[in-house]
């Protein structure tokens, strides 16, 4: 489940997040990061978990999904909610909004 923590002045967050995974590796990919499968690879630690940290602007909700050793992109399934997307299967969504 992503960590939300909002920065002084409000206008950025940390975003926390945190995936138990039988894996070598796992990245986040997102339209934080232009999808990319690269781009923000996550820690795993001794538990087991895989995390990592973005700083995002706040204001808008953001789409990702889990991708696992390179291949398997997999949901989250504590995201605040999912929404369809073009390739038949649904995106996890994270609320960074004032609502």
């Amino acid at each position: 489940m992503p960590t939300k923590t909002i920065l002084k002045g409000g206008t950025k967050a940390k975003v926390t997040f945190a995936l138990s995974a039988d894996a070598e590796q796992v990245a986040v990919a997102g339209d934080f990061n232009d999808w990319s499968e690269e781009a923000t690879p996550l820690v795993k630690r001794k538990d087991g978990r895989f995390t990592g940290t973005v700083t995002v602007p706040t204001g808008r909700e953001y789409r990702y999904r889990y991708v696992i050793d390179g291949e398997t992109w997999e949901n989250d399934g504590e995201a605040d909610w999912y929404a369809p997307n073009a390739h038949g299967s649904e995106d996890c969504v994270i609320d960074l909004t004032d609502d």
